[in-house]
Order: structure tokens, then C-alpha cells, then sequence
């Protein structure tokens, strides 16, 4: 069994550390020093349980790249900063896409409900006077049986009919064939009217 010289365990520690750091990347070069502690410890334990020496404990109290490595690291680091800002702003700008198209359809969605509402009340304000006109209708006609009108008075309803018909809006007017009897009447009307004031 060879014994170790003054150098030798310094010398075994260096080439262990360059083979652990070797096996590394940078990046977990410089964050796991606890890993990096325990594997040195390993390897130089067993190293040197032929010379009879335990190792107990091994502290890295510093690594320091050379130059040009720290600034390739500030430089990766610095990137990989921008890279993670750049996913922020495109999250961001997505997440306020999205926020204004559900505004967008919600808003379509309640403009159409009003217009849905809105037509609605219309039709049923339409229907409501269409039923009141022809309630109105019909108890005139049931007052006008009630009363139990004579001829005359049909016949100026008639009249009253036509002259409506008659209007202006009608582009054809169909004369009935007792019109001659019904201006009679009217004409009898109006002389009975005169008296009667």
C-alpha cells in the first residue's frame, strides 16, 4: 500500500472537483454546492480508506468562473429574464383578448335579449289594442241588437260604412244596388233632423 504525499489528497480533491463540475451544467454548477459537497466527500472517502484516512466533511466555500464565463452566464441569465417578461406580456395580452371578446359576446347577448323583450312587449301591446277595438266592436253591435234598430238605422250604418270604403284609400269602390234607396234615407234623415231642431 502507497502512502500519500503532501499533495496527493489536494491533488485527488482538484481532479474529483473538475470531474463532478465536468458532469455539471453551469447553471447547476453554481446552485448546487450541497450536491457538489456530498459527491466530493464520497469519492475522496473511498479514495483514501486505503490510507486510512476518513473524510467526514467537504465544504466548497466559493466557485468562481473565470471572467468570460460569468458574463456568458449574466448574458444567459439576462436572456432568460426577457424570454419569461416576453411569456408575461403575451399571457397578459392574451388573457385581455379574451376578457374583452367574452365582454364583446356578452354584450351581443344582452343587446339581443332587449330586442327579443322589446319586440315581445310590442306584440303583445299590438295584440292587447287589436282585442280592445274588437271588444269595443262587439259591444256596439250588441248595444245596436239590443236596441233593436229599424231599417233606417241600418241603413245609415250602411251609409256610414261606405263612406268610410269611400275614403280615398280604396282603389275600387263597389256601389250596392239599393244605393239609390239608401241617399232616400238619408235624405229622409236629415229633413226628420231639421224638424226635430
Amino acid at each position: 500500500m502507497k502512502s500519500p504525499t503532501p499533495s496527493s489528497i489536494p491533488t485527488l480533491t482538484a481532479t474529483t472537483l473538475r470531474n463532478i463540475i465536468g458532469d455539471l451544467e453551469l447553471d447547476n454548477t453554481l446552485t448546487s454546492r450541497d450536491t457538489i459537497n456530498d459527491k466530493i466527500r464520497f469519492i475522496l472517502d473511498e479514495a483514501t480508506d486505503a490510507w486510512g484516512i476518513k473524510v467526514i466533511r467537504v465544504e466548497l466555500k466559493n466557485i468562481l468562473p473565470p471572467r468570460e464565463i460569468q458574463d456568458a452566464m449574466e448574458k444567459q441569465m439576462k436572456a432568460e429574464r426577457e424570454r419569461r417578461a416576453r411569456i408575461l406580456d403575451a399571457e397578459g395580452e392574451k388573457r385581455s383578448q379574451i376578457l374583452v371578446a367574452e365582454g364583446l359576446k356578452e354584450s351581443a347577448i344582452l343587446k339581443a335579449d332587449a330586442v327579443k323583450e322589446q319586440k315581445i312587449r310590442e306584440a303583445q301591446g299590438e295584440a292587447e289594442a287589436i282585442l280592445t277595438v274588437q271588444k269595443a266592436n262587439a259591444d256596439a253591435l250588441r248595444m245596436l241588437n239590443e236596441a233593436a234598430p229599424n231599417d233606417r238605422v241600418i241603413q245609415l250604418k250602411s251609409l256610414e260604412a261606405f263612406g268610410k270604403a269611400a275614403d280615398g284609400k280604396a282603389t275600387k269602390i263597389i256601389i250596392p244596388s239599393d244605393f239609390q234607396a239608401m241617399a232616400g234615407t238619408v235624405t229622409a234623415i236629415k229633413e226628420v233632423w231639421k224638424d226635430e231642431k
